[in-house]
């Protein structure tokens, strides 16, 4: 199989109404599925969440495969993690979006290796000129100087202290933090200058962080996030391949907890048919774990990753593709996805309001969500430079 470049002005799939039905849509993605220039073979990508690798949506043309004649039973090589340094200037992003809670995050990665099919932050690598599929996850961008930056933004005369969010994009604990440990010197920076940090994960590896961040909660500087999605293994492993698995995940919420951490838990995201049942159950479980507090978000699907995530259907579940974005689009006001303000992480219409009641109900039961712990910004302080010289005074 080789490939060449076709030009999107004319090819028909690209230049097709933008709306169609669930039936239609599914069928689309059955049958990109079923040509094999356009999916990766399973044993390349064994370990992936995503199974193809389209072009990123600003490049001027697409990838196709064809039958030159030439194709050679050959194994090719599993996709390798290709880890891409990169030096920014800063490092604090802020943040006007009036549904989020947070006004400043730092991302110590681009991409994630957990290869999360329903990820939303997939096709922030478009802007890299790279794929939202298998590159998203096989392609992590680094920022080792992510310490030295912070401490310097901190450091500024006109900076007013709020807490900065950890891990609202791509997750600061993903497997590369094993060997670059960005964010645990991140972290140092925030304790040094009683800085509030709130951190959202899905990994086991936040558990390591505990000595520094049980000393910013107890002057209630930290609290940590934990997303758990399903408590079948078997669809994690499937939704989330590199992600730590569900017992885990229960395991660390129980650890942050008894260290005296704040811990509360993310049922993020929902979708329809997969994993919505569950919401009960997760909750419960979290709850015993240690969890105080619990947030949901119903799937979220920008730009190309709504094919992706059809894609990832018509591979794992194809009986249920058409029925998942039924109630997708209603919960959408007919669409796919829609970025309104307001609407955009709960949805809209009875399906989304049914979400909506048996969380705060189980919450409620639970005992969960009984109080907002705020973060202290008061403590804020600058330490003094250590230049080598002694102070006058």
């Amino acid at each position: 199989m080789s490939v060449r470049a076709k030009d999107p002005v004319r090819d028909p799939f690209r230049t097709r109404p933008a709306k169609r039905t669930p039936l239609e849509a599914a069928e689309a993605a059955r049958r990109r599925m079923d040509d094999p220039a356009y999916r990766v073979e399973v044993e390349r990508r064994r370990g992936r969440g995503a199974s193809a690798n389209p072009s990123g949506r600003y490049e001027p043309a697409q990838r196709e495969g064809f039958d030159d004649g030439w194709d050679l039973d050959e194994e090719l090589p599993a996709l390798p993690t290709e880890v891409i340094v990169e030096k920014p200037r800063t490092i604090i992003t802020r943040n006007d979006s009036p549904d989020i809670l947070f006004e400043k995050s730092i991302n110590p990665y681009r991409g994630c290796e957990h290869g999360c099919s329903y990820c939303f932050a997939r096709p922030t690598h478009a802007f890299q000129g790279l794929s939202s599929g298998l590159d998203f996850e096989t392609k992590i961008f680094a920022k080792p100087n992510a310490a030295e930056l912070l401490e310097k933004e901190l450091r500024a005369p006109n900076y007013q202290p709020t807490t900065i969010a950890l891990g609202s994009n791509t997750d600061p604990y993903q497997p590369v933090e094993r060997r670059f440990r960005i964010t645990r010197s991140i972290l140092e920076v925030l304790n040094r200058m009683n800085h509030p940090v709130g951190i959202v994960t899905k990994s086991a590896l936040v558990t390591r962080d505990i000595d520094i961040l049980s000393q910013m909660a107890e002057r209630q500087l930290a609290k940590v996030a934990i997303s758990v999605t399903t408590l079948d293994p078997k669809l994690a492993r499937r939704m989330e391949p590199r992600a730590a698995a569900p017992a885990k995940r229960l395991e660390t919420i129980r650890k942050l907890s008894e260290a005296g951490i704040p811990v509360s838990v993310l049922v993020a995201p929902i979708i329809p048919a997969i994993n919505d049942h569950e919401i009960e159950a997760i909750l419960k479980a979290c709850a015993e774990a240690g969890a105080e507090e619990a947030g949901y978000v119903l799937l979220r699907l920008p730009h190309d990753l709504k094919d992706l995530m059809r894609d990832w259907l018509a591979e794992h579940y194809p009986d249920k593709l058409k029925h998942v974005f039924t109630l997708l689009q209603e919960a959408r006001g007919g669409k796919d996805y829609d970025a309104e303000w307001g609407t955009r992480q709960s949805g809209i219409g009875p399906y989304a309001w049914m979400l909506g009641r048996r969380f705060e109900t189980t919450a409620e039961r639970l005992g969960l969500n009984k109080r907002n712990l705020r973060l202290r910004k008061d403590l804020f302080q600058v330490p003094p430079k250590e230049t080598g010289q002694l102070s006058l005074f």
